[in-house]
């Protein structure tokens, strides 16, 4: 659930936003510490997420039917990154609400729409992993890239529906004394809260009960029978992998929710500066920490956020050898191959993690390197150097 912290009004709801109007909340330390913070906590989760997505989509043999979930949680945590954590800078800045009455309805709707993307995909891969593991015969049939996509689909579908009741909930408010505008609810608690309520049992405490059921079940297979799955196994470091997400998930949601929970039953919420940006920031890193975790629990994802760090860096390198041999051959005759001319082309100038593109680009040929080789193998979900072990 998103919060909104601006006012003191009501309960907070929208996590975009800060105390307005509160004088912790307006101090140099304070902003000096919540816009540092944003930043360095949405900028490491806007670029790892985006490498999620992109070594998923550009790797065959990355394209199963978890990673797919995990691609629809990395679109939502960028949402929720981009519509929840950018705008908390400006409202740091600033002290009041910029982005007038479309701002605070698209901001609102896309923030929400993010949290209960991320914990529809958390509950969809925690299903899949039961059904993958617990059931591995219907799994051929039922745990599939083509039903994966079409519930992720459905997922965001139902969603984005489910999440159109904000437009009508939330609206531009300000403080008559201190002319401060802020995004909040424009209608009575008795209104909103139950709303609330049902959005905190759909997309949290249900999903934590399933996962519980789901991964004790898991458990119970994995280490207490030894007949299906050894313990250290690439399934087994998958699931523990996902069980972390899980639980990330559960405890950096957990100080939030609470204090929603609390503030919706009590006269007077406890909006306290400090505790807040901490809610928020804890929120921030639920959405950021997830491509860290698949880089330090799983040996695919560390892998090919590697090829795709060093593919990037050599096809930059390539381009801007292709331009210097443009610019070469516009002040000189086309037809006169001078030696220089000819060593722009030599293989030996060329990076050789990307060689292989370049001899396509120039309709030359080029011997492929152990670099591409590695690539390319990885590329075809084949073992690099001979070896036979498949890890995750």
């Amino acid at each position: 659930m998103a919060e909104n912290g601006s006012s003191k009004l009501d309960t907070p709801t929208n996590i975009s936003l800060v105390a307005t109007g509160d004088l912790v909340s307006q101090s140099l330390e304070y902003k000096t510490v919540s816009v540092f913070l944003v930043l360095l906590v949405c900028g490491v989760g806007i670029v790892g997420n985006v490498m999620v997505v992109l070594v998923v989509l550009t790797t065959r043999h990355m394209r199963t039917p978890t990673n797919c979930y995990l691609v629809s949680l990395a679109v939502a945590d960028l949402t929720v990154l981009v519509a929840a954590g950018l705008p908390n800078v400006s409202d740091s800045l600033m002290g009041t609400w910029v982005y007038g009455h479309a701002g605070c309805l698209g901001i609102t709707y896309l923030q929400y729409l993010g949290i209960n993307v991320s914990s529809c995909s958390i509950t969809a891969f925690t299903v899949e992993r039961y059904i993958a593991i617990c059931h591995p015969m219907r799994a051929q049939t039922v745990c599939t890239v083509s039903r994966a996509k079409r519930i992720i689909a459905g997922v965001w579908v139902f969603t984005c529906i489910y999440c159109m009741l904000w437009f009508f909930l939330v609206d531009i408010q300000h403080y008559n004394v201190l002319l401060l505008f802020f995004c909040g609810y424009k209608v009575s608690r008795d209104l909103y809260l139950p709303v609330y309520l049902i959005d905190f049992a759909i997309f949290y405490v249900i999903p934590l009960l399933l996962a519980i059921i789901l991964y004790g079940l898991i458990a119970r297979i994995l280490y207490l029978n030894p007949l299906p799955h050894a313990p250290n196994s690439g399934i087994a470091m998958v699931t523990k992998m996902l069980a972390v997400v899980v639980v990330l998930f559960a405890l950096l949601w957990m100080p939030y929710r609470t204090l929603v929970l609390i503030n919706s039953f009590v006269s007077t919420p406890y909006l306290d500066a400090w505790f807040l940006l901490f809610c928020r920031t804890c929120i921030y890193a639920n959405s950021a920490i997830n491509p860290v975790v698949y880089n330090l629990m799983s040996q695919k994802f560390r892998s090919a956020f590697r090829s795709l760090y060093h593919c990037r860096r050599h096809a930059a390198h390539t381009r801007s050898l292709s331009t210097l041999q443009m610019g070469y051959s516009v002040a000189r005759d086309p037809r006169a191959r001078s030696p220089f001319h000819l060593r722009l082309f030599a293989p030996s100038l060329i990076p050789p993690i990307c060689r292989q593109t370049v001899a396509r680009e120039h309709g030359a040929s080029a011997l492929k390197p152990p670099e591409c080789i590695r690539t390319t193998a990885l590329g075809n979900g084949l073992p690099f150097r001979g070896s036979s072990r498949r890890s995750n």
